[in-house]
């Protein structure tokens, strides 16, 4: 399986990759992200790990991007397997702060992006004439959501859709198509957020823990291993199905009330 992993260079893409890797479902590996540094290092790793692996340094802000990135991974494999749409853009406003421009950026990178990928994906699957699989990576906020993120939160929603629609769609060419849900997770673009947009101190993980059912946050390498059985051939006919990798049971229990900082006001 040659494998495409957009947002592929830090968090959980690099744990999905590192997890391709180490469970041997896939023969290459072309990572997809913005910083070359972090990009390179990580192909070097797994391709000194045994599987061959490249870096593209693309932004999927760019509409012509979907197109270059699986250009470059049939030139350096000469075939496409399977792809995990894991980059997304997950910056803060509320109904009354939002934008024009700050939903389309969310739209763009969250849905567009994917949506697309998945066209230039599917066409190379198809002309191959083997199966192909694909996993989104969306989100438990889908279902609703937090009041700061109701544009990132449409786009989730979006994205299950697709996934379900796209799932039907190219289920007679032996493409599957999944996605996984993370929760809260603990990665580094998380601390970043929490820190420089939502002004959390440098201990907010310490703080965050405790409150959480299970006493922690959700970990990259957990989401992964669903990922990573999602795109395998140990799914075997699963598709168009949405995984939530979270410590909540939608529709079970007594809903929070919505707390000031949760309530928005013009």
């Amino acid at each position: 399986m040659i494998t495409i992993i957009n947002g592929g260079t830090q968090g959980l893409g690099a744990a999905v990759a590192r997890r391709l890797v180490a469970t041997g479902f896939t023969d290459g590996l072309l990572l997809v992200g913005r910083s070359a540094d972090r990009g390179n290092q990580l192909a070097e790793e797994l391709t000194a790990a045994g599987v061959d692996t490249a870096f593209l340094q693309a932004d999927l802000a760019d509409a012509e991007a979907p197109t270059a990135i699986v250009a470059a991974a049939m030139d350096r494999f000469g075939r496409v397997d399977g792809l995990v749409n894991v980059s997304a853009v997950t910056s803060r406003a509320t109904l009354f702060e939002d934008t024009p421009e700050h939903v389309d950026s969310q739209m763009a990178v969250n849905v567009k992006a994917p949506y697309f990928l998945i066209q230039a994906a599917a066409r190379e699957m198809i002309a191959q004439g083997t199966p192909g699989s694909i996993v989104n990576v969306g989100s438990t906020s889908g279902h609703g959501g937090q009041s700061k993120l109701t544009a990132y939160c449409m786009s989730k929603a979006a994205l299950t859709v697709m996934t379900k629609n796209l799932a039907y769609g190219l289920m007679r060419h032996g493409i599957r198509v999944n996605q996984v849900n993370p929760g809260w997770m603990e990665t580094e673009s998380e601390h970043r957020t929490q820190m420089e947009q939502d002004g959390a101190p440098e201990n907010w993980l310490e703080l965050a823990a405790p409150g959480r059912p299970l006493g922690r946050l959700v970990q990259p390498e957990e989401v992964a291993n669903a990922i990573v059985y999602c795109l395998s051939p140990d799914a075997g006919l699963m598709t168009g199905n949405c995984l939530d990798i979270d410590q909540s049971v939608q529709g079970a229990g007594d809903p929070p009330l919505p707390t000031a900082s949760d309530t928005v006001s013009p």
